[in-house]
């Protein structure tokens, strides 16, 4: 057994979160830049191509309300175990299937279940653990790692035969699962320096499902996630195609699909910095910062990207959509902080029902853009 003493729990528990997040966030990235090649290969369509992206947000869809009910029922340990463990396994036998779209298609929507499970149990671990004044930090080093996970991804793909991708970051999920165990084995000690099996709950009698829904507080927190995953999931899903086919980038162009993700960890890690720093002033309120940081990410990205619709030179496209991308990031310290400041024993269950309804945009903008593109006759 391994015991990292020169950790505090907290910093533990946003480390490991971390990891799993950056695992989960590559793992998704890798298709929109293996299917330039694999579309080489299999002869595709572009509707093909909508559907086999938007698969995974289909998948994804489905787990989160369900991943809530878990946690509290089978322990955060467990699910988030078993989440990394799917995706993983969903993520390693894509090369497998891939000649069959409905396969492929199938495949994808597991890997996007089996992902799904895994922030509303993050968030159930954060709402539980970390103290208030940290909280913004711990959040933006949980999306950090995404975006780095995503960096990597983008980075390393575009240079490996499109099989070893998955591979690679199939297998990296099963050595996280593996250090879980080494860190955290089953009945080896309980403490205050343990991330618990079951976390505590704070159970409330009044509270009910309709609560949830017709809550405007979270009502605005569930349509400013709507409106950041529209842009985010586009981004995730057309941009290394869009770079390939339309602005005649190669391999090496497809690696600087990273770039938006390199500036949106840095900017998350400062914003939630600003942010916590905002609220040991005593002249701004939690909710004040949470408003600002959701209206820089929110109205910063629809500028760049109105921009970045008329440009079509690659370099400059690239320094929009990393612009976007990094104003995106302060969303972090705002909306999605807020989960665990308005319902903090039940950010777990209200995470899943924002991220549910962000999802959907995940769901249409595969077949909705491949659908205009073709209208447009721009697929050419």
């Amino acid at each position: 057994m391994v015991r990292l003493r020169g950790l505090t729990r907290t910093s533990r528990i946003v480390a490991l979160c971390s990891a799993a997040n950056f695992i989960n966030s590559a793992d998704r990235v890798i298709m929109p830049i293996a299917i330039v090649r694999m579309t080489n290969i299999f002869q595709w369509s572009m509707h093909a191509e909508g559907w086999i992206l938007s698969a995974f947000a289909g998948g994804y869809l489905t787990s989160q309300l369900l991943g809530s009910f878990w946690v509290n029922r089978l322990g955060a340990k467990n699910i988030l175990i078993c989440s990394v463990l799917l995706w993983s396994i969903a993520t390693f036998i894509t090369p497998f299937l891939a000649s069959s779209i409905t396969a492929l298609v199938i495949c994808r929507k597991v890997l996007g279940f089996a992902e799904g499970l895994g922030l509303p149990t993050i968030f159930h671990l954060f709402a539980h653990s970390i103290p208030m004044e940290e909280r913004s930090r711990a959040f933006s080093y949980l999306l950090a790692s995404g975006s780095v996970g995503q960096t990597v991804a983008s980075i390393i793909c575009p240079h490996l035969e499109w099989e070893a991708c998955f591979y690679w970051f199939g297998a990296l999920g099963f050595i996280w699962v593996i250090l879980w165990f080494l860190l955290y084995p089953e009945g080896a000690f309980i403490g205050e320096d343990t991330i618990p099996l079951h976390m505590p709950k704070v159970v409330s009698r009044n509270i009910r499902w309709a609560d949830f829904i017709l809550s405007r507080p979270l009502w605005a927190i569930y349509i400013a996630h709507f409106a950041m995953n529209w842009s985010s999931y586009i981004i995730m899903q057309w941009l290394p195609m869009y770079f390939s086919r339309y602005l005649g980038g190669d391999a090496q162009s497809l690696s600087l699909t990273a770039v938006p993700y390199i500036v949106n960890s840095i900017v998350g890690i400062i914003c939630g910095h600003l942010a916590d720093g905002l609220l040991q002033n005593k002249g701004w309120s939690v909710l004040n910062v949470r408003r600002l940081m959701t209206c820089i990410g929110l109205v910063g990205p629809a500028l760049f990207l109105a921009i970045f619709c008329v440009v079509d030179h690659l370099a400059l496209a690239l320094l929009f959509v990393s612009i976007s991308m990094g104003l995106s990031a302060s969303n972090s310290a705002g909306h999605l902080s807020n989960h665990v400041d308005i319902a903090p024993n039940h950010a777990g269950t209200t995470f899943a029902i924002s991220n549910t309804i962000a999802t959907i945009p995940g769901v249409l903008c595969g077949p909705v853009t491949a659908s205009l593109v073709t209208a447009s006759g721009a697929n050419g």
